[in-house]
């Protein structure tokens, strides 16, 4: 019992679980939609915490290379979760804004909110300049990858839609490509861990059993599949009867929900002036959504009917050139203030209000 109160301590998000229940009664009782989406919503963040918290305890018996790479198996489950419920739906336009909405928003909100309360507290921050800046142009280059199909999707050759069709499979089967070789890389050069984040250096859970620790992963993602279902079916109802865009619940509120915990673990180490581990968890959970979740929603998509093809709109297209060159100048000279951390969040508000103001 004192164990569980010292968990609760340190995650009190954990708490959040107490809407879990409710959501199941009021799915079976069709409450409201949008007491419904809210109330599934809440109680993935929870979950997404536990998935973080069983896939460290597992890793803590593993070594911090193999650890590395369960943590980046795992590290954006919940949103690949909601997401394949979402092509189910067949919202694609959903999935393909959570897609950006995702890389964005780890670059933007939870990097700009990292600089900001890491440089309030310890004033200027140093890093790695050479690793994040290197882990920068990779996500240029899986970037190239997802604005290609869009390109030529203008193009105007006869059969174009079925020709991006395949281009986006051949472009997700090589981004694929590109992230094992990130993650063997990693593995091999512990001073260059270019896809993985370094689990090493992230407090782990030592006392947890690798039983304990899977125990906690299943209930967690049984958890989350049926939160996602209930969450993705009232999304329909959700945007008739809120006013809010498909598009703005995909790109702004879904990668929020689905990475809650990730985003408070960024902001907690920057707070303790480990802004180098802190930039690494921010830019490798978006280059683990361009190079590795992206492509699987794209394969997953075509086993279940629904293609999902990697074109996106130019709203979209401009928000992530944006966001990658602007956390580029920011990682480019090796140390960050939280004046950088500020930029960052009124970028991120400027495109929040824009994709509030003229839905795609």
């Amino acid at each position: 019992m004192k164990s569980y109160f010292s968990y609760l301590k340190k995650k009190p998000l954990t708490l959040l679980l107490i809407t879990l229940p409710l959501a199941i009664i009021g799915s079976l009782q069709e409450w409201n939609a949008i007491l419904l989406f809210s109330l599934s919503a809440i109680s993935v963040v929870p979950l997404a915490g536990l998935i973080g918290d069983g896939t460290e305890g597992l890793a803590s018996h593993t070594g911090p290379k193999m650890g590395g790479l369960i943590n980046a198996t795992l590290g954006n489950a919940a949103e690949l979760i909601i997401t394949i419920f979402a092509i189910n739906k067949g919202l694609l336009e959903l999935v393909k804004a959570s897609i950006t909405g995702s890389i964005i928003g780890n670059l933007l909100f939870v990097l700009g909110l990292s600089i900001l309360a890491g440089g309030l507290k310890n004033g200027i921050q140093k890093f790695d300049r050479r690793h994040t800046t290197n882990n920068t142009i990779l996500l240029s280059i899986a970037i190239v990858g997802l604005v290609t199909p869009s390109l030529f999707s203008h193009s105007t050759a006869s059969g174009v839609n079925q020709k991006v069709e395949i281009l986006s499979l051949c472009v997700a089967g090589v981004m694929i490509s590109l992230y094992v070789l990130g993650i063997i890389f990693s593995l091999k050069d512990n001073k260059n861990p270019s896809v993985a984040a370094p689990i090493d250096q992230v407090a782990l859970h030592p006392s947890w059993s690798i039983k304990k620790s899977l125990i906690v992963l299943a209930f967690a993602t049984a958890g989350i599949v049926w939160m996602s279902e209930i969450l993705v079916g009232s999304v329909e109802h959700v945007v008739a009867g809120s006013g809010i865009s498909e598009f703005f619940l995909g790109i702004i509120l879904v990668p929020i929900i689905g990475n809650v915990a990730e985003h408070l673990v960024a902001i907690t180490v920057a707070v303790k002036n480990k802004m180098e581990l802190s930039m690494e968890i921010a830019v490798s959970s978006s280059l683990q959504i361009a190079l590795f979740v992206a492509p699987v929603l794209v394969f997953v998509s075509l086993l279940m009917g629904n293609p999902l093809n990697l074109v996106f709109n130019t709203f979209e297209l401009a928000a992530l050139v944006a966001a990658v060159i602007v956390s580029y100048f920011v990682a480019a000279d090796g140390e960050s203030n939280w004046l950088e951390g500020a930029a960052l969040l009124v970028v991120y508000v400027i495109f929040g209000l824009a994709f509030f103001i003229f839905p795609s």
